[in-house]
């Protein structure tokens, strides 16, 4: 393990030995000062989001898109602090800690027996939002985790993950989607992180208006399996209680081939997405290249010619 690896460990191990001991509202206040410290530093992450804003609110000018940014950061930061700290949650504390809307989608899903799909942006605290589900719900999922590096790292997200009741596969390896879809026919819920794959399998889509890459497994999932899939979104308000949407179902079409089935299915998906994203755009946590001209240049003329 390199020195830059152990420190990377090493900090988010602290992060989750000490932050969950502080008081809830000087963890707060920490996770406040530390984003504008980084908003102010206008590292390559601030400024990434900012562009990434810039398209989600294509009228905001350059102070609008500042105010967008800092108030992302804030966001970002609430993330980090929460999940820091949702291993010393009470279970009450967790149940009163999230909102969700429009829940009778998810509920008669799950009593229908045909297993769920839940498909998310990195929007507000998806862990907070699973976290909910174990505990509120009382209903398990399984969810697929990047694996990160050091591999250490990794298994520190595992080991939280579970234990806020969460099933984690790793997402390289060739099985995961086969162990969701056994899950999905016994009739389980499946929870997936989905508006970016940057692999050659993402299904190309329209997302305000340019390209980007989504995963397939969602739509595949749903279209194998006979699962409802359903798209949330989450946000903050000026409350401590997080703020979420379960979105109508995403039907599979009646014809087509598995492709094009997909590429409808996925494109619904994003539209699902950017209502969520374009109402509150300040809990969208994107802090890296998404739109297929910012990965590569050659797809925009006006870049292409500089």
């Amino acid at each position: 393990m390199t020195f830059r690896d152990q420190l990377t460990d090493g900090l988010y191990g602290l992060g989750w030995s000490t932050v969950k001991k502080l008081p809830e509202p000087a963890a707060v206040r920490l996770g406040r000062s530390i984003a504008d410290l980084a908003w102010k530093r206008r590292g390559k992450g601030v400024q990434r989001l900012e562009a990434n804003y810039a398209r989600v609110v294509p009228d905001a000018g350059p102070e609008r898109l500042a105010e967008l940014s800092r108030a992302g950061m804030r966001s970002y930061l609430r993330y980090w602090m929460e999940s820091f700290r949702l291993p010393s949650w009470s279970a009450e504390r967790v149940r009163t800690g999230f909102e969700p809307k429009d829940l009778h989608y998810l509920t008669d899903g799950i009593a229908a027996g045909n297993g769920v799909v839940l498909a998310l942006p990195h929007m507000a605290n998806w862990d907070l939002a699973g976290a909910w589900l174990t505990t509120a719900l009382e209903t398990p999922f399984t969810t697929v985790a990047e694996r990160l590096k050091p591999e250490s790292l990794y298994d520190r997200f595992v080991a939280y993950r579970e234990g806020l009741g969460m099933e984690v596969l790793p997402h390289s390896g060739g099985t995961a989607f086969g162990t969701l879809a056994r899950r999905l026919r016994d009739g389980g819920l499946v929870c997936l992180v989905a508006e970016r794959d940057l692999s050659a399998s993402g299904v190309e889509v329209r997302f305000f208006g340019e390209a980007i890459r989504m995963p397939a497994g969602p739509a595949l999932l749903a279209q194998q399996t006979g699962a409802l899939l359903l798209p949330v979104t989450l946000w903050y308000d000026d409350s401590p209680v997080m703020q979420g949407r379960v979105h109508p179902p995403i039907e599979v079409p009646g014809t087509g081939n598995r492709a094009e089935k997909t590429s409808v299915m996925t494109q619904a998906l994003a539209d699902a997405f950017a209502t969520g994203i374009a109402d509150h755009p300040e809990d969208w946590h994107m802090l890296q290249r998404l739109w297929l001209k910012d990965l590569d240049p050659a797809r925009d003329p006006a870049k292409g010619a500089s």
